[in-house]
């Protein structure tokens, strides 16, 4: 390094240096090459990581914006969805509402129905027992004598007693002059003294339900024979050639079959004998047995025929009989006949417009009984 100055004139002057410090020079500078060589590439893969991770950023951001657009999509479709399923729960549970109604009114129908149904019945009911009767032959009806191949007949005349239902607190009596009811009618109130209390009864007619009569006129075959429960193993023309041969078999109670009428859908059949007396005593047993590749057991059962003749209704009011209403129970009194006996004491005096009395039936509270009446008998 030189330095000039105007005044004077140095001369240069060299620096001597040390080559140990030169090549320690040297080598630091080497070394700080090296290093800024690994920095260039540090900081060019830095480069290169951050333009990778941005292009990564962008990407995820897209990535995040399409799912973001399909969210709301999905969204926009679910609420959709939701708003339409609501609309049908809406419109199910109307629907419900209106069937539940409807089922409602269908059972109340049903429960009236069922309701007259029982009172029809109630109203038709028959419920006879004929007694048993010592039958005495006289001699033989010319009509049939000579034809012992005409059906059994008999006729049967069902009649249905006429009845009336007592509910607690009832009454019904009966007198033997009509003049009594018609008397007692007119009496809108009448008090029967019972012990230290006074009952206050209401007299009333009676309305009757309808009742029935009729006859049934029952024909039994003598020659015809039902058959059931054969099973259709083979064709119809064989099973009736099957029938044939096995009722035919004396041997098991059968005789000349003159015809065989045999459905194969229902499984029943009608065996006509040449002879009569073969059917009758068939039936008696119930059962035959059948070839029919294998042996068959059958039912047999005589020709029943049924005709309902003379049906007729009547309707009437009992003229000797009325009914006493609004009976009050007594805590004091828990006979049913103490009471009856005071109603009956009450009625049959005269200055009660009252009279004899024939029969007399009372029931309390809580009770139910059904009156019977019959023809009066000259």
């Amino acid at each position: 390094m030189s330095y000039f100055s105007n005044d004077t004139t140095v001369q240069p002057v060299s620096v001597l240096e040390d080559p140990t410090q030169i090549a320690e020079s040297k080598k630091e500078l080497e070394a700080w090459k090296v290093k800024v060589e690994k920095a260039d590439d540090v900081k060019t893969r830095l480069v290169m990581e951050k333009l990778e991770e941005e292009e990564a950023k962008r990407k995820a951001k897209e990535q995040m914006m399409t799912y973001a657009n399909k969210r709301q999509e999905c969204e926009k479709k679910f609420n959709e969805n939701l708003k339409e399923m609501q609309s049908e729960v809406c419109q199910l549970g109307k629907r419900k509402q209106d069937l539940m109604d409807k089922l409602k009114r269908c059972q109340a129908e049903l429960e009236a129905k069922r309701s007259e149904s029982m009172k029809l019945r109630q109203k038709f009911k028959i419920n006879a027992q004929i007694p048993d009767t010592e039958v005495k032959f006289t001699q033989q009806n010319k009509e049939n004598g000579d034809d012992d191949t005409s059906a059994i007949r008999g006729v049967f005349t069902i009649s249905q007693r006429p009845s009336v239902l007592l509910r607690g607190g009832q009454a019904l009596i009966t007198f033997e002059e009509e003049k009594v009811v018609s008397q007692i009618l007119k009496i809108p109130k009448c008090s029967v003294s019972c012990e230290n209390i006074t009952l206050d009864v209401k007299p009333k007619r009676i309305a009757m339900d309808p009742v029935v009569k009729f006859e049934v006129h029952l024909d039994i075959s003598k020659k015809d024979l039902k058959v059931a429960n054969v099973p259709p193993l083979m064709p119809e023309e064989r099973i009736k050639d099957r029938l044939e041969i096995s009722f035919s078999r004396p041997s098991r109670g059968g005789g000349e079959v003159e015809s065989v009428d045999y459905h194969k859908a229902t499984g029943t059949g009608l065996i006509t004998f040449l002879h009569p007396g073969v059917a009758e005593g068939l039936a008696l047993k119930g059962r035959y047995e059948v070839d029919l590749d294998t042996a068959v057991t059958v039912q047999v059962t005589p020709l029943y025929k049924y005709q309902l003749r003379k049906f007729q209704t009547f309707c009437g009011t009992p003229k000797r009989t009325l009914l006493l209403d609004d009976i009050e129970d007594i805590d004091d009194i828990d006979d049913d006949e103490e009471i009856q006996d005071h109603v009956e004491i009450h009625f049959q005096k005269p200055n009660n417009y009252g009279g004899e009395i024939e029969s007399i039936k009372y029931i309390s509270g809580g009770k139910v009984l059904q009156a019977f009446f019959s023809e009066d008998t000259v």
